[in-house]
């Protein structure tokens, strides 16, 4: 029998609960997985990140005015902090992303692929990667934490953490809500389970194989292994900061030109987990994501790469499949965000006879010294 495990969610105003079960992929990596969740995590309960957790969902209550403050509050921790270490961004929704005074039509389609040509409701991608260099550079590295991180008090450390939460939240938020506002059926809301001082296990050539295999397929209720490590991917690289420009001078694409400077290839797995909660998105189906991934692989190539090495982790590891219809009767992701949106709270997780419960919500009083106590 196909293993498996059920997440409860509950409703944070009526307490009623839903849940659905993720059912194993038929790998080596998805056994380990399992593993690794249910006895490094479900069994001792590990603290649950539950301020880190929906991303993507247009209509939470982690709106983009209360993001960009729960940032400045991180920011101040820190630039009062014995660090001696000053941020100067401030952050607002309009500090964030482009107004909805600027032209929000779809861009062009050019002969080389998918052009933007208005940037109303886009995310304003340089204040971002500003902030996700600050943390980068605070936190330092798996193998390495930096002299910031390791000097500071807890309350400083948890600011630091942060940073990098928040920096993604706000990302997968404002590409969600502008395409819930344009109608797009390409809301991509999305799961993001972790847990404070989750074991991390190395990551082996078998496991890696699924990155050839998967690729950069995503699928409605797919489960994923979560990149437990810091720094950036050559994919979120390429992305944020070289895809927009024009390919006739190669020397502008090459990667010593990056912004950021701590790019990691996955080292590591835990029990921690991601579920794609938006449509299918595969390079069969569709033909700017083949656009996207053909140019990026170009990229690859320019800088020396081979996009076909699995060491460089280009790609998702695909663990496990939430069986979608079971759980909420439809395969349609708008109707599955819709019975979601007022669920976003995970209170129990289920695998096999360890059970793990959450009682406890992001908007409590003592949730900030909950995870400070928990990371001490």
């Amino acid at each position: 029998m196909t293993q498996s495990c059920k997440v409860v969610l509950k409703n944070y105003q009526d307490k009623s609960e839903i849940d659905y079960d993720i059912y194993l992929e038929d790998n080596v990596l998805a056994n380990d997985w399992y593993k690794a969740l249910s006895e490094d995590i479900i069994k001792p309960n590990l603290h649950l990140e539950k301020n880190f957790c929906f991303h993507g969902f247009p209509n939470t209550q982690r709106n983009l005015k209360y993001l960009c403050e729960q940032l400045n509050k991180a920011v101040y921790i820190i630039n009062t902090s014995d660090l001696n270490y000053k941020i100067e961004d401030w952050f607002t929704p309009a500090s964030v992303q482009w107004g909805p005074e600027y032209p929000i039509n779809p861009g062009r389609r050019s002969s080389v692929g998918f052009v933007s040509q208005n940037v109303g409701l886009e995310l304003k991608h340089e204040i971002m990667n500003r902030i996700h260099n600050h943390f980068e550079i605070l936190q330092g590295t798996v193998e390495q934490l930096s002299e910031y991180y390791k000097k500071a008090s807890p309350i400083v450390r948890y600011a630091i953490r942060q940073l990098n939460n928040l920096c993604h939240e706000i990302e997968t938020l404002v590409l969600s809500k502008r395409h819930h506002d344009l109608g797009s059926y390409w809301v991509r809301p999305s799961q993001i389970t972790t847990f404070l001082k989750a074991p991390r296990h190395n990551l082996s050539d078998e496991h890696r194989k699924g990155f050839i295999s998967n690729s950069y397929d995503r699928v409605l209720g797919g489960v994923y292994m979560h990149w437990c490590q810091i720094g950036k991917t050559l994919f979120e690289v390429w992305r944020d900061e070289f895809h927009a420009l024009p390919e006739d001078n190669p020397e502008d694409l090459k990667i010593d030109q990056a912004l950021c400077d701590a790019i990691t290839h996955l080292q590591y797995y835990s029990g921690e987990f991601d579920i794609e909660w938006g449509n299918d998105v595969t390079y069969d189906l569709y033909e700017w994501h083949r656009w996207h991934i053909d140019k990026f692989n170009c990229w690859l190539v320019i800088n020396n790469y081979n996009p076909k090495d699995p060491k460089l982790s280009l790609g998702h590891l695909k663990i496990g499949q939430v069986d979608i219809k079971k759980a909420f009767g439809t395969t349609e992701g708008s109707d599955v965000w819709e019975q979601m949106g007022n669920y976003l709270d995970i209170v129990r997780i289920e695998c096999g006879t360890n059970v793990a419960r959450y009682d406890y919500h992001w908007s409590d009083i003592d949730h900030v010294q909950r995870q400070m106590e928990a990371v001490k």
